[in-house]
């Protein structure tokens, strides 16, 4: 199976591998987790990424949302850098061009709010 592409974001929808979804999603290196929700909408903690744990990466690409409102913590940030995982975060169309970028190289996940 090969690494997950994103093939199009605009504000409330991505298309993944010729699937549109329309709620936020995770990208690992082997699938899509889709619908995927954080315990406080629009700030990533730690527990809202145990599948980017539980993966075998080294980055993970943070989406912010089209207008970057999703803030990521310094303890989410040091929590993943501890684990040994880089932390890149933008807005959510620039992060799927970064992702789509590293993604050829392996060991890359997103994390991706597809709205404010």
């Amino acid at each position: 199976m090969s690494t997950p592409r994103v093939e199009d974001y605009a504000f409330g929808h991505i298309v993944i591998d010729g699937e549109r979804y329309e709620e936020d999603v995770i990208i690992l290196p082997d699938r899509v987790v889709s619908n995927w929700w954080r315990d406080e909408g629009h700030t990533l903690k730690t527990q809202d990424l145990d599948v980017v744990f539980e993966a075998d990466v080294d980055i993970l690409v943070v989406g912010q949302g089209a207008y970057g409102r999703m803030s990521v913590p310094r303890e989410t940030h040091q929590a993943l850098e501890t684990a040994g995982i880089e932390v890149m975060a933008q807005e959510t169309d620039k992060a799927c061009q970064i992702y789509n970028r590293l993604r050829e190289n392996g060991g890359v996940a997103a994390a991706l709010h597809l709205t404010c």
